[in-house]
Formats: C-alpha cells, structure tokens, sequence
C-alpha cells in the first residue's frame, strides 16, 4: 500500500507540470480566439493607422497556432539530449522555466501592445509540451514496479486529458474566458508548473537511469527504497543489473544510428507507425466539427461550451479506465480494439454527416459518433502509445526512440492542423476516408506485428523483439506473418 501510495503521488507530481501542460494549452487557445485576433487588429491600427485586412489576421492567428507544435517539435528534439545529460527529473524540473517564460509574455502581451509576444509564448508552451511528453513517460516507466508498469506509465494520457477538460472549463466565459481576461487565462499555465517546481523535488531520480546510464549503484538502491518502502528489492535490482551488464560499455545511442541498427528495426518500425497514427488517426479534428455537429442537434449557440466539455470528460474517463485495465488486458488489446472501434466510427460519422440535412435525427446520431470515437481513441491508442517506447527499447536506445516518437507527434500534428480545411473543402461530407484509412491499416499492423509487452522484463521484451529483426529473410516475408506471430505467442 506504502509502494502504490508513493507511485500515485510521484506520478501526480511528474502529470501536473508535464503532460497535463500539453491538454491544458492545446485547450485554453480557443476560448480567446476572436478577442486576440481583435488586439491584433487593434494594435495594427494604433501602431501604423491602418487596419490589417481579415486575410492577414488570418495568417497572423495561424502563425500563433502554428508556433505551438514548432515549438513542441524543438522541444521533442531537444528531450533526448537533456534526458541523458541532465536526468529525467531534472530535465521535467527545468522544462517549467520555459512555460514561466510563455506565461509571462502572454500575461503582460495586452499592457505591452504586443501580439508578437502571444506568438513567441505559445513556441514557449510547445517547447514545454515537447519536453514533457516525452521524457514524463519515460521517467514513470523506468520508476515503476513490472506490474504496474503500464499503469503508471499511463498516467501520462490520464493528465493530457485532464488538462484538456480543465482548459476548456477555465475557458468558460464565466472564468477567465471573457474579452477582458484572456491575457490572464494564456498566463494561468504558470500554475502547474509552480505545483511541480514545489512538489517534484521531493521525489527521487528514476533507479534505472541512476543504475545504468550513471553507474551509481548506492543512489539506486535508495531511490528504489523511497519508491518501494520496505519490500525486498533483490529481484527488482537483479534485472536493473542484467540490462546494465548487457548494455556494458554503450554510449546513448542518437536517433540517426537507430535508423541503422538491425536490432532493433521491428521496435523502431512499431513507434513509427504507431506514434504517427495517434495524430493521422483524426481524434484531434473531432474537436473541430463538433460545435457544427452540436448547432445542428439543435443546442442552443451559448451552451455549446458546456456540451463541449463533455467530449473532453470523455477521454478523460477513458484514459482513467485504461489506465486501470492495461495490466490486466495487455496493450494488443487496447490498441487493436480502439483502432478498430474508430475505423467502424469513422464509416458512421461520414454517413451521418451526409444525411443531416434529409433526415432529422442524423445529427444526433452525428454526436452520438463524435463522443464514441473519442471514448475508442481514450481506451487504447491515446495512452499505449506513449508507454511502448520505454518498453521496446533498451536505457541506451531509449532517449533517441522517444526523439523520433516525438518529432513524428508534432510533425503530424502540423500536418494534420494545416490539411485538413483542405481535406474537408475536398472531400466535404467524407473528410474522414483519411482517418478511417489509417486506423484500419494501425488495426492490421497491430494485429499481424506488434507482440504483447504486458508482464515481462525489458530485457524479455528485447530478446522476443531480437527473435524477429535477425530472422532469416526467408521468414521475413508477409506471408509467414500469421506463423511468426503464432511462434511469439508460444
């Protein structure tokens, strides 16, 4: 009880200043957009005497939206060096200087007469967001028991989640959402990061990277002892000393010399394809029609808020609910079943959509598709995603692999932000063949490729993954897959 006690505060501690961080100010940008989009034009007009033409606000508010996954992307890129050098608690605890920085700038942007510095502190917060999600996981993964580590390590999606719901409630009008106090609703993200600054520091640096990337054996043992209590720690500690006996004289390895490594092309394939679905697969752009879907039900313009909060509770109470179930159902499970749930959402939803306007009842059946789909992508993807890295991969791989996992993110996530006005302008009511695309091909990879990491060793893990990168290329082929993934499961 003392254990699971100390892991839920060490992941609340590590959650509140780090993935929550990525919800929350994904979220909190919306509620402002057209009050910040007036201060641009506003302060254009005070400072040149003409006012800015609506095409050029326009792209001021997409360089402002744009500036969070660069950012995010600068941040992923700069996880890997800081989580070798510095740790993965030093690094979470200096990651919150730059989202005090992204406060500030926001927070004074309406008294200094400067939408540049709206802009410059959301690259602060996706630079923040970069860091955290990737080196958050990793940390709780590393500190946690083999049987829970799933579940800690999940905690990440848990956070993302609560950060979102969390932002759209402060959004509201009657919070900080209204005309006057948008400055203080961007600045408000200094919160979390002053709880984890204060609370963080308590806890220890993660055992296996005290152990195996540090060689300081006294400091893991008493890290381990503050994260496990009194419990014996000799089995635990024996498979720390393993890994660090097989990864014996190995430097970290960068993301390049990944791509060329034969040991571990199946792993690296894996988070490949995986890490891009969680943002090709389309949960995202949910958000975007569900305002249109929920003004076509027939909910009254000013309530729509409220309705939309309740998108948000769902992948909350689906990221909880994973997090409770994915030691005991595996990750194939949660993955196959949530891909494949969105890809039969996906057919619905374009139905629904099609028909709105003939039949009467479609946009309830429309947002009945909009919270199914974010309940399918809450119970596995959003979550497992975030915890295979650390399980597929060794210590000295780890911090390169979670640098590819989080360029992918948020270069798809650009991606997406940008295409899709085009791709729903193309395709209208069948905007989400893409998606649907990509989850039934997520499904099949998953189904054919991808072997269970739930209850073993990361040093079982690497051995299984080694069966299958140094097989001969005679069993390479597609057609020996069904037979290959048989023999895993033997």
């Amino acid at each position: 009880q003392l254990q699971n006690k100390i892991l839920i505060l060490t992941a609340c501690a590590v959650g509140i200043g780090g993935t929550f961080q990525y919800g929350y100010n994904i979220s909190i940008i919306n509620a402002p957009t057209s009050y910040i989009q007036r201060f641009m034009n506003e302060t254009w007009l005070e400072r040149t005497g003409a006012p800015l033409g609506s095409d050029v606000i326009l792209l001021l508010w997409s360089f402002t939206v744009s500036a969070y996954p660069l950012g995010g992307l600068t941040g992923a890129i700069a996880a890997g060096p800081m989580a070798i050098m510095l740790g993965r608690k030093t690094s979470l605890l200096l990651n919150n200087v730059f989202v005090i920085i992204a406060a500030v700038l926001s927070g004074f942007s309406r008294m200094a007469k400067s939408f540049e510095m709206i802009i410059l502190s959301r690259f602060f917060t996706g630079l923040n967001a970069g860091i955290s999600m990737n080196i958050q996981p990793m940390y709780l993964a590393e500190s946690a028991p083999k049987k829970l580590r799933g579940a800690v390590a999940l905690t990440s999606a848990s956070f993302t989640a609560l950060g979102l719901l969390l932002g759209q409630v402060v959004g509201l009008r009657e919070l900080l959402g209204a005309e006057n106090s948008w400055p203080l609703l961007l600045a408000s993200n200094a919160v979390p990061a002053l709880i984890q600054l204060m609370a963080l520091p308590w806890f220890p640096e993660s055992p296996r990277y005290l152990l195996i990337d540090r060689g300081d054996k006294e400091s893991c043992i008493s890290a381990l002892q503050k994260l496990r209590g009194h419990c014996d720690l000799s089995a635990e500690l024996e498979e720390m000393l393993a890994e660090q006996a097989a990864t014996d004289g190995q430097r970290a390895k960068k993301p390049w010399e990944l791509f060329q490594d034969r040991a571990v092309r199946w792993q690296l394939l894996s988070i490949v394809v995986l890490s891009s679905a969680m943002q090709l697969c389309g949960n995202d752009s949910m958000y975007f029609y569900a305002a249109y879907v929920f003004q076509e039900a027939g909910i009254p313009q000013e309530k729509i808020p409220y309705v939309v909060i309740g998108t948000g509770s769902c992948e909350l109470i689906t990221s909880v609910t994973c997090n409770i179930i994915i030691d005991y159902a595996g990750r194939r499970p949660l993955l196959l079943g949530g891909y494949s749930s969105m890809a039969g959402w996906a057919i619905v939803f374009m139905v629904a959509l099609s028909q709105q306007a003939r039949i009467s009842w479609m946009p309830y059946l429309s947002m009945v598709c909009i919270f199914a789909y974010i309940l399918s992508f809450g119970i596995g993807p959003a979550g497992v995603t975030g915890v295979l890295p650390t399980e597929v991969f060794d210590q000295m791989s780890r911090p390169a692999a979670y640098m590819i996992c989080g360029s992918l993110l948020w270069f798809n996530l650009f991606l997406v932000g940008t295409a899709f006005p085009f791709i729903v302008k193309t395709l209208a009511h069948f905007c989400y063949v893409p998606f649907f695309l990509v989850c039934i091909c997520t499904a099949l990879y998953v189904g054919f490729f991808l072997p269970e990491t739930k209850g073993k060793s990361f040093l079982e893990i690497s051995e299984e993954f080694k069966k299958r990168n140094f097989k001969s290329h005679a069993h390479a082929f597609p057609y020996k897959g069904p037979e290959e993934i048989k023999s895993t499961v033997l």
